[in-house]
């Protein structure tokens, strides 16, 4: 691939531009129906992977079994997700968008119905791992499909649209769960998923486009190349996930992560030789595509990897209950929906590097306000003090987040639509996870030095809470540079305007 950007994929259809046409109107219904199809699977995909928190205590004595048991319920679902995903992001730009999306909601909605059924505890275990497939291939066919029907001005505001739902929605996970298992009980967590996945269903047999591979795309995929790249990145989010049970610097761990770091080398050995590989590094040639990339990956590092230590700061420190941290998370989901999609009207306007940058800088000053205010807040409980600088997080993380699809899918070929989609969404989740665990050490190593006891004070917990906040937003502002450089505009195509007919 050469280093300057391809124009933006997927041609538009000149009837979708013909004001007032019969066809202009029916193909704005269909956009809109399949933008909505993909925001209810990635809505479905991304709350599972919380909201079964909340309701492992009452799991564990209902089913029974141990620890560890209990924790797979959350650990197995992760996995799978994160090691199949740029297999099948990769495996839908061979066999075609519609079928693969349809299997996969068909395979969650009957793991979700697994999983609220679950007679023991392992069941329940390989359900979960078996609603990770399905939901992997939801996320990574959602950008190829609306890449796919949309073109223009329209395709960045329906990518960010997606992407600011998709990553607000999990903010609701923890309110959600609560008001289900208090209400209802733990297996409503999984159940409630059959109405939506059957209705994504039958909308996505109606008004999927039918499977027309693009010119030069790839038709197969190397088994060998699937089962390393699977094994490489199923073993390194393992041991992402349980290092912290496991000691970062034990053998286990260690162990596991040499022996998925070389299953990856000798992937992109393979692949660097294949003539279709399932992988392309040249990818990264484009400035503007490693950009995306490191925004993408920086982003789950910072919210969610930031987001789990000050909702533990909610919990430790100001004493709330699930409900109470979900209205307290609402202007961060409110604000981050809101800024999603004034980030898509932006992009008509400036370039999307700039866009992006202020993102970051938004959200570098709202993860300075927190970790400013947390103190305060938890020796005054008085947590609405925190209202504010939620609300600039959020809108940082909206702002930020919605132009990054499009820069990645606009600077690459159509035909390469599932591997790009497979190549953003594998590093978002590697993202979540080592941000996680490297926001985890720092939060416990200051809670360890600031706690005299056993049980920490508030003022502890605050304390360890803004030294991962003040990190977030030196994260923040380094990424900002970057973005400005590998973002910039002789790397990407001129702000999107409005498709013209032809």
């Amino acid at each position: 691939m050469s280093q300057s950007p391809e124009p933006p994929t997927g041609d538009p259809d000149p009837r979708t531009d013909e004001p007032g046409s019969g066809a202009s109107e029916s193909s704005a219904r269909a956009g809109r129906a399949v933008l909505a199809l993909v925001i209810a699977a990635s809505s479905l995909v991304v709350i599972d992977m919380t909201i079964v928190a909340i309701g492992l205590p009452d799991i564990r004595r209902d089913l029974g079994g141990s620890l560890a048991d209990i924790q797979w319920v959350m650990v197995a679902y992760l996995i799978t997700m994160g090691a199949v995903t740029q297999v099948m992001g990769s495996l839908s730009d061979a066999v075609g968008r519609r079928r693969v999306f349809l299997f996969g909601a068909a395979l969650f909605t009957a793991a979700s119905l697994a999983c609220g059924l679950a007679p023991g505890v392992y069941v329940l275990d390989v359900a979960r791992a078996v609603q990770g497939v399905g939901g992997a291939i939801l996320m990574v066919n959602a950008l190829p499909l609306l890449s796919h029907q949309f073109a223009g001005e329209r395709r960045n505001m329906a990518i960010s649209t997606w992407g600011s739902a998709a990553t607000a929605v999990g903010l609701l996970a923890p309110l959600l769960g609560g008001v289900l298992v208090e209400w209802l009980s733990w297996r409503a967590l999984f159940l409630v998923n059959l109405p939506v996945g059957l209705a994504i269903l039958a909308l996505g047999l109606r008004h999927l486009p039918a499977d027309t591979p693009a010119p030069g795309a790839v038709r197969t995929v190397r088994r060998p190349g699937a089962l390393l790249l699977v094994a490489a990145l199923g073993l390194g989010n393992f041991a992402l996930l349980r290092g912290a049970d496991q000691g970062w610097t034990s053998a286990a761990t260690l162990l596991q992560s040499a022996t998925a770091l070389a299953l990856l080398a000798l992937f992109l050995r393979g692949e660097s030789r294949a003539d279709a590989p399932l992988f392309d590094l040249a990818l990264f040639r484009a400035p503007a595509f490693t950009g995306a990339a490191l925004a993408v990956f920086m982003s789950r590092v910072l919210t969610i990897g930031g987001t789990v230590y000050f909702v533990q700061y909610f919990h430790d420190a100001l004493h709330l209950g699930p409900v109470a941290i979900g209205l307290l998370l609402a202007p961060v989901f409110l604000a981050q929906m809101a800024a999603g999609m004034a980030g898509g009207k932006l992009l008509t306007r400036f370039a999307p590097g700039h866009v992006i940058a202020t993102g970051y800088a938004c959200k570098a000053a709202g993860a300075a306000l927190l970790a400013l205010a947390f103190p305060t807040a938890a020796t005054e409980a008085h947590p609405w003090l925190l209202a504010l600088p939620l609300l600039v997080w959020g809108t940082g993380g909206g702002i930020a987040g919605a132009p990054v699809m499009a820069v990645a899918m606009n600077v690459t070929g159509r035909d390469r639509a599932g591997m790009v989609s497979g190549t953003i969404t594998s590093l978002a989740s590697i993202g979540a996870g080592l941000g996680t665990a490297a926001l985890g050490v720092l939060y416990a190593s200051r809670l360890n030095g600031a706690a005299s006891g056993s049980n920490p004070s508030p003022e502890a917990v605050a304390s360890a809470a803004a030294t991962v906040l003040y990190t977030s937003a030196a994260l923040a502002t380094l990424t900002l540079a970057a973005v400005l450089i590998l973002i910039s505009p002789r790397h990407t195509p001129a702000p999107a305007r409005k498709a013209s007919p032809g």
